[in-house]
């Protein structure tokens, strides 16, 4: 016989619900831990709070069980936004190469805008409004 007298298995109190609580949250809290957008010194928490609250007769406790995780937050992301207005129109673009004005290649050597538009692209509308003179033909012939 067991000298214990309080019989309380957490992992089958509830019909084993508190283990499933802690069994979700734990996956919760090693995701966040093999998350590369997270700090690797955060600490992650993981609480059980049993709540007991007895009737009057002090023979019977309603207990609530609760599990919580504090979790690492996710790293912050910077960048950096041109912005201009032309009349009452208002734009904004996120700055793609290091320098404002600058162009550069993308990872598939194609050379871009400081906001990343193709500079193909952009000449293409540039050259329909330029005359070749070249293919002009010449007076009196």
């Amino acid at each position: 016989m067991s000298d214990k007298t309080i019989k309380l298995d957490l992992s089958q109190i509830g019909d084993g619900g508190l283990q499933e609580k802690v069994d979700k949250e734990l996956e919760r809290v090693i995701a966040n831990i093999l998350d590369p957008n997270t700090e690797t010194k955060t600490a992650r928490k993981l609480a059980i709070t049993l709540t007991m609250k007895p009737d009057d007769t002090r023979q019977t406790v309603a207990t609530a069980m609760e599990v919580k995780s504090t979790l690492a937050p996710q790293k912050a992301v910077a960048t950096t936004v041109l912005v201009g207005q032309e009349g009452s129109q208002v734009y904004a673009n996120e700055l793609k190469s290091n320098m404002p004005g600058q162009t550069y290649f993308d990872d598939k050597a194609i050379l871009r805008t400081d906001v990343g538009e193709p500079i193909e692209d952009i000449e293409k509308g540039i050259n329909n409004d330029v005359i070749d003179f070249n293919k002009q033909k010449k007076a009196g012939n």
